[in-house]
């Protein structure tokens, strides 16, 4: 006989539902893994009371009782596997599975037995239905009649809310049987009732989902959310998981409980409350128990009297009342040195956090993704931007989760993260050896490795060392504070009027630093590639014969204004969308008409497109086209040195003043020029001038008469007809 049993293929009833998972039987107990929520619930051997093998619906069941008053039911077994799993109980836990049949004959009057955390309603020896107390949330009163109200399961397609028992009056005085029966159930049901006081309070925490500010009220078995609209009670045995995620801003910190079954608001469900804090909240908190109490009850995790930061204290309260590991961030370290990656997840800007044993996502939507219920992962290019990149991960149950706008500076420290982790690469394919070490069996708080406590021994050393440091560096300044010292030395550093003596000292003092300093590595300068010309397009000859049209374009030649006439103001994309329909409800025959005609079309243009190249005149046009596209650059620079000629005025008139370059004219030229009327200069000629193109020849010329002044006839001519004028 084997040392363990495993079974891959068996569900957990849970509420009415059937929850997959896998169990594993080892001399050590029994051990139940969620497939979905990946809860892990242990049976220790010891604990182990008795076994029931029945005949359900999914097959073949086993129920377990064990010595603490649970009951847990797994169904999907074979008949065949009876015999093995009684002689491993019998031989490990010693304890015998009975074989019991169930009551089908759908009678509704019966006994109802209490036994432990189960009413078992019986119809003569047999049972007919078992209902879990456990699952009771309200148990109400009324004349020879009891109604029991049940917790909504959310995984359950169909969920039992009430069921009525008629409890008929007996003959005895002294007890009354439906106060009994209400007693009974009560005494085992899970019915939170806000009595006595509350352990502890946190006031006015903000909490992200949901969204706004609560008290958080302590209570030994379950959690009270007090807010300004709704209120909310978590028992802790709803809680699978804690989570202390330090923000990217290192000043804030989220504080994540995992829930299953999610707290409801309307038809909104929330599977994580999420709380944040910043580093900066202190605050003093007092347990409402005695001290005897607290050492007894939480062993020395907890004290009477605590003090120091807000989330450090909700955390520690957290774990010691629920009894979970913290899980905090592992080795990863992001590109900017924080352990979590800003991402987008549908559509909404957050932060992903790679753990030891999966990734989380905050904060909306929360998502928590276990690396034994991955696939795949994968790297994909950014849709919008090359400098980000889409990180991919698919699910063993074929869900996809997408975290986009990642910046690509993050890449190499994630892609070693994953493959560090063993997982499937998508991009790269199944790799050898790429087998996940841990167990497929343990849960996330079974680590013997507790992060949560070594993240807070380290905080307390940076903190000593911080305060020793303050303490140190307080002593120097004070003793090393010399203002007229550190002026004058400001002074001779930036003082560009210093004396001699002074620079030579600064300068012996340069070299001493220069020989001290290690010599830069010289900067590598990438050669930079000539870009490419791009080519133009390639000319045409008009002489050459035209491509054939194909049938599709025949046919719509031939029927477009049919098409116009029978929809009047169609626009030509609506057209052709039109035309393509019409197109393909044709006919095979009509298609063949005109594709006989394309054909043709074809075959003539092969004919005349062989008789062009046999005659050469595809041979003359290639040649002379380049030529074609020189010939106007040529045209342009003769055009642009013959504008750039005229561009000082060598020819000048009686009536016009010649004015160089460098001539500033005087007030009395000026104004003896105001009378005369001046010809307004081309405007071609303007151009020429702020193009500055020509030869070089012309452009000698042109300095050479702008240099010279105006000659003595010229003057005396321009000097002449200005008396003549007065």
């Amino acid at each position: 006989m084997s040392d363990t049993l495993e079974y891959n293929e068996v569900y957990q009833e849970v509420k009415g539902s059937m929850n997959d998972g896998r169990l594993r039987i080892s001399k050590q107990g029994l051990v139940f893994k969620n497939n979905k929520t990946g809860k892990v619930d242990n049976i220790q051997a010891n604990d182990l009371g008795n076994g029931v093998w029945r005949r359900v619906a999914m097959g073949h069941g086993l129920k377990l009782h064990t010595k603490s008053g649970h009951i847990y039911k797994y169904d999907g077994f074979r008949e065949s596997d009876f015999e093995k799993l009684s002689n491993y109980f019998k031989s490990h836990f010693h304890v015998e599975l009975t074989e019991k049949d169930m009551c089908v004959k759908g009678w509704n009057w019966g006994t109802v037995r209490f036994g432990g955390q189960l009413l078992s309603f019986d119809i003569g020896e047999s049972a007919a239905f078992e209902v879990p107390l456990s699952n009771v949330s309200q148990c109400t009163t009324g004349k020879n009649e009891v109604t029991l109200e049940f917790h909504q399961n959310d995984d359950a397609e169909v969920s039992l809310m009430e069921m009525r028992f008629y409890v008929p009056p007996s003959q005895e005085d002294s007890t009354d049987p439906v106060e009994a029966f209400a007693q009974n159930v009560l005494s085992k049901a899970d019915v939170i009732q806000a009595t006595g006081d509350a352990i502890c309070i946190f006031r006015e925490l903000q909490c992200l989902t949901p969204r706004g500010r609560y008290d958080i009220r302590i209570y030994p078995t379950f959690l009270h959310l007090h807010g300004k609209t709704f209120d909310y009670k978590i028992p802790y045995t709803t809680v699978l998981r804690l989570f202390l995620l330090p923000h990217k801003d290192q000043r804030q910190m989220f504080f994540v409980i995992s829930l299953d079954p999610p707290i409801k608001q309307g038809q909104t469900r929330y599977h994580f409350l999420i709380l944040l804090f910043s580093k900066d909240d202190d605050i003093s908190l007092t347990l409402n128990m005695s001290e005897d109490e607290v050492e007894k009850r939480f062993e020395g995790k907890l004290t009477k009297n605590m003090s120091g930061a807000l989330y450090e204290l909700v955390s520690r309260v957290m774990k010691a009342l629920i009894n979970r590991k913290i899980t905090v961030p592992g080795n990863f370290q992001g590109h900017s040195g924080g352990q979590c990656i800003t991402c987008s997840y549908k559509a909404n800007s957050g932060l992903l956090y790679p753990l030891e044993r999966g990734f989380i996502y905050v904060h909306k939507p929360p998502v928590h993704i276990r690396f034994d219920e991955i696939s795949s992962v994968n790297f994909a290019r950014g849709t919008t931007t090359t400098r980000s990149f889409d990180f991919e991960i698919e699910t063993k149950q074929g869900a996809p989760f997408t975290f986009s706008s990642i910046e690509r500076e993050e890449y190499g420290k994630l892609f070693d993260f994953v493959n560090a982790k063993k997982l499937n690469i998508k991009n790269r394919g199944p790799k050898e050896g790429m087998k996940q070490n841990y167990d497929e069996y343990a849960g996330s708080d079974e680590d013997a490795h507790d992060a949560y406590l070594e993240m807070m021994k380290k905080e307390g050393q940076i903190r000593e060392e911080a305060g020793n440091s303050e303490d140190d560096s307080g002593d120097e300044t004070d003793e090393s504070f010399n203002p007229g010292e550190e002026e004058e030395e400001v002074a001779e550093e930036y003082d560009s009027k210093a004396s001699g003596s002074s620079g030579s000292e600064n300068e012996e003092g340069s070299e001493e630093e220069e020989e001290k300093k290690p010599a830069k590595k010289p900067k590598i300068v990438k050669e930079k590639k000539p870009r490419k010309k791009k080519e133009g397009k390639k000319a045409k000859d008009p002489a050459a014969p035209k491509r054939p049209l194909s049938a599709y374009m025949l046919w719509l030649n031939a029927n477009r204004e049919k098409i116009k006439s029978e929809n009047p103001g169609i626009s030509i994309t609506e057209l052709s969308k039109k035309a393509g329909e019409i197109w393909k409800t044709l006919s095979k025959d009509k298609k063949e008409e005109w594709e006989q005609e394309a054909e043709e079309a074809k075959k003539k243009y092969e004919k005349s497109l062989k008789e062009y190249k046999e005659s050469g005149a595809a041979e003359a046009f290639q040649q002379e086209a380049p030529k074609k596209k020189k010939e106007p650059k040529a045209e342009k620079k003769s055009s642009a040195s013959k504008n750039a000629a005229p561009k000082s005025p060598v020819k000048q008139t009686g009536n016009e003043s010649f004015k160089s370059k460098e001539f500033v004219s005087s007030d009395e030229s000026s104004s003896e020029d105001s009378g005369e009327e001046k010809k307004p200069k081309p405007k071609k000629q303007e151009k020429s001038k702020s193009k500055k193109k020509g030869s070089d020849e012309d452009m000698e010329e042109e300095e050479e008469i702008a240099s010279t002044p105006p000659s003595s006839e010229a003057s005396g001519s321009a000097s002449a007809s200005g008396s003549e004028d007065e």
